[in-house]
């Protein structure tokens, strides 16, 4: 779907911003570029739709040369999502959303179709919404109505540049959240700028990791964890990098391994109930945060046995090198 092709862009006359940049998106996928500051992230990104210019090399989207088309109506054809959402500020929620159909020409019942279907796609009441201003939203909702007004035309392609970085941890957790059960639905090709670690493996069916313009690594984040290729990219993912792994490891995939322990019936135990579907390395953050002495887990509203620390202490052993 996005083909970056040698990809290279200099300011001035020395400044390698980006270097010989290669790789591809496959459609549907969301790559994560991630990387210290001015490690030439955002400038990738901004490169895709035109918003930067490519010195040399070539990026295709769906196989056409990015640089072959109208900037402006490559514009509108991508959607793009910055960390402060972009709202225009004198324009009512549902002229924001609807930004890109008023200008390409859709008629009143195909926006307004469109409008209730990603508002309630996005979880925001369109009537209530419709008529408010982006300075009477929370910073949360105010995301939630970027990203609906990105996918307004349904573009095939989204840039999001660090569009949770401005929300507080709990928000930006549920954010992501719902953003990932959003893209079940619709099935966007994403590139997505983060400069942090544990997002992009929550969020990344790959990372691409750049430093100093150059592109590092480009795997699955389970890859990237396992089998960093240089130390650059050890350092970055940091030493815990095995614990990091565990949130892409669910209960379900231990106990497809591993007897869970029985319950024990003792009702004065402390214990917590956790779905089949929680990662490991939050069912272990419960334990080792003393919430609990073992985990009962739960599925199909069923008890089907418990779990303490040493079972995922063996998963992570066999599993995670």
């Amino acid at each position: 779907m996005i083909k970056f092709d040698q990809v290279t862009k200099v300011y001035g006359d020395k400044v390698k911003a980006v270097d010989n940049v290669s790789f591809d998106v496959p459609e549907g996928n969301i790559v994560v570029f991630l990387g210290p500051s001015g490690c030439g992230k955002t400038t990738t990104l901004r490169m895709v739709n035109r918003l930067e210019t490519i010195t040399d090399g070539k990026i295709f989207v769906n196989g056409t040369d990015v640089n072959s088309l109208n900037e402006i109506e490559l514009r509108r054809k991508i959607g793009y999502v910055i960390q402060h959402n972009g709202l225009f500020p004198n324009m009512t929620i549902e002229d924001n959303v609807m930004a890109v159909p008023n200008l390409i020409g859709w008629d009143r019942k195909k926006k307004a179709d469109r409008y209730k279907y990603l508002m309630d796609l996005v979880g925001l009441n369109p009537d209530e919404y419709r008529k408010r201003y982006p300075h009477e939203l929370s910073g949360g909702q105010q995301q939630r109505v970027g990203i609906a007004r990105a996918m307004a035309a349904d573009p095939p392609v989204m840039l999001m540049d660090e569009p949770f970085g401005a929300l507080d941890p709990v928000i930006r957790t549920r954010i992501q959240n719902e953003f990932l059960q959003i893209q079940q639905e619709v099935k966007k090709t994403i590139l997505f700028v983060s400069h942090d670690i544990d997002e992009a493996i929550k969020m990344g069916d790959a990372i691409a990791i750049f430093q100093n313009g150059k592109l590092m690594q480009y795997d699955s984040p389970s890859e990237l964890l396992a089998h960093p290729k240089n130390e650059f990219v050890r350092e970055f993912v940091g030493k815990d990098r095995a614990l990091k792994s565990l949130s892409l490891h669910t209960v379900e995939d231990l106990i497809s391994e591993r007897m869970l322990r029985k319950l024990d019936g003792n009702e004065n135990s402390n214990k917590k109930t956790i779905s089949v579907e929680t990662n490991l390395r939050d069912a272990l953050s419960i334990l080792l945060n003393q919430e609990a002495d073992q985990l009962v887990v739960q599925a199909n509203n069923k008890l089907v046995g418990a779990m303490k620390i040493d079972d995922v202490e063996a998963y992570l052993h066999q599993h995670i090198k």
